[in-house]
């Protein structure tokens, strides 16, 4: 797990920078429709999926199954980070694009109790995608040349 993490360093700075752009543009009342495009934490996640998959598998040897399980730990990452953004909004009565009714998949604003529920399937159902997604990425590891 430590070698995980070590290899996923680049992967958390991106992380952090696109999370902290999310939070910004939605404090400083960037109109959600207008700049979620631009900080995507999903789209940030299945990209890094694909490329660490096939990075993982050529140059550092791991099998399929380990591959999966670092997709799998980045989407973990990812949703704890959404959740735990998603509950800071509420908290210190934010409008951030982590607490925003089209984030949140509602026609309009939602109690926190309402907003947990639905970021919670998305801790336990992101991270299954993100390692079907890294195993993926490994299958087209094997297009890159050899180290």
């Amino acid at each position: 797990m430590a070698e995980m993490l070590g290899v996923a360093r680049l992967y958390f700075v991106l992380l952090a920078i696109t999370a902290g752009g999310r939070w910004l543009m939605g404090t400083f009342d960037v109109p959600y429709e207008e700049g979620h495009y631009f900080f995507s934490i999903s789209i940030l996640t299945i990209i890094s999926c694909l490329y660490y998959g096939a990075f993982l598998r050529r140059w550092l040897d791991y099998r399929l199954i380990r591959a999966a399980l670092f997709g799998v730990l980045l989407g973990v990452t990812s949703q704890v980070l959404i959740f735990a953004l998603t509950v800071a909004s509420y908290a210190f009565g934010l409008d951030t694009y982590y607490n925003h009714p089209t984030a949140l998949n509602a026609p309009e604003a939602l109690p926190l109790s309402q907003a947990l529920v639905v970021r919670l399937t998305g801790v336990i159902g992101n991270p299954i995608g993100t390692g079907v997604t890294a195993a993926l990425g490994w299958a087209l590891g094997g297009l890159l040349p050899k180290k």
